[in-house]
């Protein structure tokens, strides 16, 4: 059997859901409707770095929100699929857009719309805190939870496997 660091070799394409695993999956509105999402500022790093390895980075969520837009911009992701129900057809649709195969894709969620996904992508992942179900078939469940360095495990995991995480951290260490 395939170990999980041979999977994450092959990765180009990095897609991760958002509540739950990019934040910690609370909702929270304000008067008037705002809503509110926190992002943790050690998944954002890991996601500019991977993306600087050459791994594409998206976003596949299932609610729009202008929070995410917002925030997936300011980390220079352009991958972006929200409003999707089935998240299948933004899958393929991103694939496609590529021309990757699923064994070159890394999929992150927390919950059953999520399954879909992490069966088809050739490194199905899901967070310490995702329902019992996603674990069971998931090929990897990282040791953080979802929206507290979990994206940041996976993103490291992915660039060591690579062998590009000495690069693409050199530039803070001086060298």
């Amino acid at each position: 059997m395939e170990t999980t660091f041979t999977k994450a070799q092959r990765i180009r394409l990095a897609v991760f859901d958002v509540d739950g695993v990019l934040t910690n999956g609370r909702l929270t509105y304000g008067e008037g409707g705002v809503e509110y999402k926190t992002f943790h500022a050690h998944d954002s790093l890991g996601l500019q770095l991977l993306q600087k390895t050459g791994v594409a980075v998206g976003i596949i969520a299932t609610h729009p929100s202008d929070i995410i837009t917002r925030r997936m911009s300011e980390l220079g992701i352009t991958h972006v699929y929200q409003g999707y129900a089935d998240k299948i057809t933004a899958y393929e649709e991103l694939k496609q857009k590529l021309n990757l195969k699923d064994d070159q894709i890394s999929y992150t969620g927390d919950d059953l719309t999520d399954l879909p996904l992490i069966l088809r992508a050739g490194l199905g992942i899901t967070v310490a805190n995702a329902r019992q179900i996603v674990q069971e078939h998931a090929n990897w469940i990282t040791k953080n939870k979802g929206g507290n360095g979990a994206v940041r495990e996976i993103c490291e995991t992915i660039m060591q496997a690579q062998s590009t995480y000495d690069a693409a951290i050199s530039p803070y260490l001086g060298s």
